[in-house]
């Protein structure tokens, strides 16, 4: 019998267009016009995909993030106008064989039907390496795209989520595996009986089914998910199979992995089930003087106005032009956006002392999440610490600037992690699941079957 396989860390490539700082396009090592240049995609994805990351991952907002601020604000930002994620990891499918696929796609503002044939296409179109991001949308300008005057509240988005998931995740099991025979001589194109029409009838949707499309690769693409709140770990427990996100220290990771994990038993599910991946902002350098060097010259290209805004917009959309800039952040009502961003923040604020501008050059690059500034030696440790002690099982690696930060984090940090045998050195498998270590969930039907077979 084999040893088993040591556990290692296992890292998703979190690519935003230009890089993760608010101010990333400015910077001479990012691609300005990365939002709309599809050999820069390709460039990044490929570059991952050589590293062995487990997946490229996609946000995404279906309006402009802060739509509602002033024009000029507006105009000073790069976070406006990007590509639609399904489409560009579509075509980044055709030019990558092994990493995943990642986008996010929010329940509040699509249907399941749509999503569940868009993400079991792209399981399809690259061999089994897709994955979907369920958000419930923390841009409330969204609402006003969708042709609502307010954004949906919080307990009602993931009152609907919740039902949306099992709608999606029913219609991927429209089809057994085996469904179709396509047997030119006979005629027999796929077997009757192994076509299940889903019939869901519920409060917020009504989905006859089937599914016009076959049974994915993966059975089901890999279901990931972002909220942090109380619901939304709720959700992710239930659900999720990887979960991307925030914290600030160890303590809070592992307080975060601890509460999450310890949720999967009443779902009958085991700790092994769902990976936890936090997000990980590195600046990289070979020493730490030039590693501050790099990081300070992305702040200083932050523009006042897009970093305010920034902050506002994660705290729920509040203005907080009337206040000082350079006093304390003051108390605001509950947001209707992300709560747990917004708890994050505040309490980040609050530790440290804080004010409105020294809080939104903190988060202009990480936007909440772990910054790190340093060496490959000391990044490595942070993430062997945070893997080797309960609060992570890989990260979500954030580059400040593309491609030149994602370079950095490759060619300086992963062979730190190679020489401690904490990352591959090659793929274990072609699926993101076989990549990720989750197994491939068989159809409903045919366990039902095979339960009634049993029974007999």
């Amino acid at each position: 019998m084999s040893a088993a396989r040591p556990r290692q860390i296992k890292l998703g490539a979190f690519v935003p267009a230009t890089g993760h700082h608010v101010a990333a396009w400015r910077h001479p090592s990012a691609n300005p016009n990365g939002g709309h240049d599809f050999a820069h995609y390709r460039r990044i994805a490929q570059a991952a995909e050589a590293a062995k990351f487990d997946a490229v991952f996609l946000a995404d907002s279906a309006a402009v993030w802060g739509g509602d601020a002033d024009r000029d604000t507006l105009a000073h930002s790069a976070r406006g106008a990007n590509f639609e994620p399904l489409t560009l990891l579509s075509a980044l499918s055709a030019v990558t064989e092994h990493i995943g696929l990642v986008a996010t796609v929010t329940t509040t503002y699509n249907e399941p039907y749509h999503l569940a044939r868009k993400f079991a296409s792209l399981d399809h179109l690259s061999g089994g390496r897709a994955g979907w991001n369920l958000v419930t949308s923390a841009n409330q300008s969204e609402a006003k795209n969708f042709g609502l005057d307010e954004h949906v509240a919080h307990a009602e988005r993931y009152e609907r989520a919740e039902e949306f998931i099992d709608v999606v995740t029913g219609l991927w099991d429209s089809w057994e595996d085996d469904a179709f025979v396509r047997d030119q001589e006979s005629g027999e194109f796929f077997h009757a009986d192994k076509l299940h029409v889903l019939q869901h009838k519920g409060k917020h949707f009504q989905v006859r089914g089937p599914l016009n499309i076959a049974r994915s690769p993966q059975g089901h693409p890999v279901k990931v998910q972002a909220g942090s709140s109380e619901p939304g770990k709720e959700l992710a427990a239930r659900t999720a199979e990887v979960v991307f996100t925030a914290h600030q220290t160890l303590d809070a990771a592992q307080a975060f992995y601890s509460d999450l994990k310890g949720r999967l038993g009443k779902y009958g599910r085991d700790a092994d089930s769902i990976k936890i991946l936090p997000g990980i902002f590195p600046v990289v350098a070979a020493s730490q003087a030039e590693a501050e060097d790099k990081f300070e010259s992305i702040q200083a290209l932050t523009h006042p106005r897009v970093g305010l805004q920034l902050l506002s917009s994660m705290l729920g959309g509040f203005d907080l032009s009337p206040y000082d800039i350079d006093g304390p952040l003051p108390e605001l009502p509950a947001s209707n956006g992300g709560k747990s961003r917004q708890a994050l923040l505040f309490d980040l604020a609050r530790r440290e002392n804080l004010t409105i501008r020294q809080l939104y050059l903190r988060i202009a690059g990480a936007r909440g999440h772990k910054q790190i500034v340093g060496t490959p030696q000391s990044i490595a440790d942070l993430l062997q610490e945070w893997f080797e002690q309960g609060a992570a099982d890989g990260f979500n690696i954030m580059p400040p600037t593309l491609p030149g930060g994602l370079d950095d984090f490759i060619a300086l940090v992963l062979p730190e992690l190679r020489r401690r045998g904490l990352f591959r050195t090659e793929y274990e498998g072609r699926t993101l699941r076989e990549n990720l270590g989750l197994p491939r969930p068989a159809n409903r039907h045919t366990l039902a079957a095979g339960s009634q077979a049993i029974a007999a």
